[in-house]
């Protein structure tokens, strides 16, 4: 061994020399040394094992001179027991940030997002990051989600009313509830920005698997037809009181910014003198005040005919609240409105009894309603709501108790079975009205509220049992797309295609203030033909003038066995006659009937029968019309409006969209097909 390691030394410097490489030994020193094969055990006093040993390296035991008593234990160097972590002295973390740090840092992250140029052009990046930075601030601290949307609105000047609008008392406190459950990076982010900030494009309704969804597949053949009885049954539908308890008369009619016709409102062009004083009955861009209210529902009875015998029953499809923004409204505000107008129906409308649906504006906050799938307290504090409608319409003796259970666990939405063969089903559309923020939760799945689960099982009891169905709702599932999101009102028109025609007869819905109607077509509307068209629905004019349009209401005529409608006749007040009826207590509004769907486009539907229903053929029927004659679309531009003087004509490509808009039953549907722009005749 000792021979070898000699020869390797030499050889070694014998390469050297070689090389060219020069060595000089130091004077009096050996060229070579060779170290003890024995561990200098004198360098130590302890070791933990035997330091002669050759097997293992030793291991002395080392003790810290300046830190007392300090003795390094052998796990520390042992081989065997090395440690994954070190458990005694980790670097420590940060402290707990506190709520007004957090909420600075997420202020500061989110306007430095704002203007990062790493994103360029893409704003949707750039408000999914922010989103992101506010969803922890809203898990970690919050108390300080309001503050942060109260902060970047004044920021990003989103509104000169901030403070009120955004704070915990506004919206502020719903905002934080959906950022901290949305996913912000995904899906919901992207039609949270959207559809609030305009940040994002519009992403494509998500596929729909309905492979589990139905219990039961169409019926092919379809059951039989009921038989037309022949007999009429008369029907109400009133939509969108909107009645304004704080209407100011003689205030300002025509203001510039908030609520007109309420005190302290102004037009900007002469902040000090009004301009057009409020009449005492209304104006068109006011809600309506309680004296135009009962002059409507005066004029109901006389007008349609049922002073002595009432209504066979009505509908009432939503928006009963005034237009006051959040900050101004309250629980108590909303349980007032609806507690007055219920009553006003009952004590004037005779004794057939009125379904009705919740509003977008029925509730507090206006718009939002929280799905049961966020559970504890975020998923009742609606519940107040519910419970309250619920026992004033069987209060006024219009629900059955099973029906008034239902609207307590479902949103407000029930089933009502009637003696006659027809169930009503009314929905919560404010899940599915874009305006609602807790629709952004998980919004790729297109029932997180389970409303139109409830909607699928009572159509599927329906059809079991041979009755046919109305659905009565308030924000309209299509039109031009413009108001409901596009994955609920997918599966709702999946499911109208599933039940119709031979369940549903007709699907009614408000929420525009205009007259409208949608065709719904047999599979998803990709065939759009008299043959496919499947059912109507039909959007009822306003009671409130705003704005721009006429008060109005309309009745149906509607056979007692098949509950399609064989006509409707609407009625209106002619808004811009108001103000002459000041000063004075003789005379009111006059209500007047405006015109008969039948009479006005059965003439150009051939072959149809004086008792054929208007159904969703003898629509689209009405639509071929109105390709080859645009004079018919002027005529529905015109009604839509209740013959309002403020509204302008329909030409050129208003023509085009207004027929495809009656040809669209979802926002799907509408998106994708129709020429945006001209789905509402109040734009100014």
């Amino acid at each position: 061994m000792w021979s070898s390691l000699m020869l390797q030394s030499v050889l070694a410097i014998s390469a050297l020399a070689a090389a060219g490489v020069k060595s000089s030994v130091p004077h009096s020193t050996p060229s070579v040394f060779t170290v003890p094969g024995a561990f200098p055990t004198s360098l130590f006093t302890k070791f933990y094992n035997n330091p002669t040993q050759t097997a293992s390296q030793v291991q002395p035991v080392i003790k810290d001179p300046v830190e007392t008593g300090v003795v390094y234990p052998l796990a520390l160097t042992d081989p065997d027991t090395i440690p994954t972590n070190d458990t005694v002295g980790p670097h420590p973390l940060p402290p707990t940030a506190s709520s007004s740090l957090l909420l600075k840092a997420a202020f500061n992250q989110i306007v430095s997002i704002s203007a990062n140029p790493i994103f360029g052009t893409n704003n949707c990046a750039r408000c999914q990051a922010g989103l992101e930075v506010a969803k922890f601030l809203a898990m970690a601290s919050p108390s300080s989600g309001p503050e942060l949307a109260v902060q970047l609105c004044f920021h990003f000047n989103f509104n000169s009313d901030c403070g009120t609008q955004y704070s915990r008392l506004g919206i502020g406190a719903i905002i934080t509830q959906v950022v901290a459950n949305a996913n912000v990076g995904g899906y919901d982010g992207q039609m949270l920005c959207q559809n609030f900030l305009g940040m994002c494009p519009l992403p494509p309704a998500s596929p729909l698997n309905l492979t589990s969804w139905f219990t039961k597949p169409k019926p092919n053949p379809l059951p039989p037809k009921k038989k037309p009885s022949g007999k009429r049954l008369k029907v109400l539908h009133i939509s969108d009181f909107h009645l304004d308890p704080r209407y100011a008369t003689g205030s300002e009619a025509n203001c510039t910014s908030g609520l007109c016709c309420r005190k302290h409102g102004f037009n900007s062009a002469s902040p000090n003198v009004t301009i057009q004083p409020a009449p005492r009955f209304g104006a068109y861009l006011c809600d309506t005040p309680l004296s135009l209210g009962m002059a409507a529902l005066q004029a109901i009875p006389p007008l349609t005919g049922t002073e002595n015998t009432g209504f066979s029953f009505s509908i009432y499809t939503g928006d009963l609240v005034s237009h006051d923004p959040d900050n101004k409204l309250s629980q108590a505000y909303v349980e007032y409105t609806e507690t007055l107008i219920f009553d006003l129906f009952r004590k004037t409308l005779g004794s057939g009894p009125i379904y009705a649906t919740l509003g977008n504006h029925d509730s507090y906050n206006q718009a939002q309603d929280a799905p049961h799938m966020l559970g504890g307290a975020l998923a009742k504090q609606f519940s107040w709501n519910y419970n309250h409608l619920a026992k004033l319409w069987q209060h006024e003796q219009w629900l059955p108790e099973s029906a008034v259970e239902l609207a307590k666990a479902h949103y407000s939405g029930f089933m009502v079975k009637r003696q006659d063969g027809l169930r009503v089903i009314s929905m919560n559309t404010d899940m599915w009205y874009k305006a609602n923020y807790f629709n952004y939760i998980n919004l790729d799945s297109p029932d997180n509220s389970g409303m139109l689960r409830f909607l699928t099982d009572e159509l599927q009891a329906a059809e079991d049992a041979g009755d046919r169905v109305w659905i009565i709702g308030h924000v309209l599932s299509g039109w031009d797309g413009s108001n409901p999101l596009v994955n609920p009102t997918d599966l709702f028109y999946q499911i109208v295609d599933r039940f119709s025609p031979h369940v549903i007869a007709n699907i009614f819905f408000g929420h525009t203030h205009e007259d409208q109607a949608s065709i719904f077509y047999a599979n998803n509307a990709s065939d759009i033909s008299a043959q496919s068209a499947l059912t109507t629905s039909w959007m009822g004019p306003s009671i409130v003038p705003g704005s721009r349009l006429n008060s109005g209401f309309r009745m149906y005529e509607v056979d007692s066995s098949t509950f399609e409608i064989l006509d409707a006749y609407t009625w209106r007040s002619d808004v811009s006659s108001f103000p002459a009826l000041d000063q004075q207590v003789e005379f009111g509004p006059t209500f007047e009937f405006e015109y008969s769907t039948r009479d006005t486009y059965g003439p150009s539907v051939a072959g149809w029968g004086a008792s054929d229903p208007l159904n969703a053929t003898w629509w689209h029927r009405v639509t071929e019309a109105m390709e080859t004659n645009s004079s018919l679309v002027s005529t529905f531009n015109t009604l839509q409006g209740k013959t309002s003087v403020l509204t302008k004509p329909c030409t050129d490509d208003c023509v085009k969209a207004k027929i495809c808009y009656i040809r669209s039953g979802s926002a799907a549907v509408a998106k994708q097909n129709c020429i945006q722009g001209f789905g509402s005749v109040q734009g100014g």
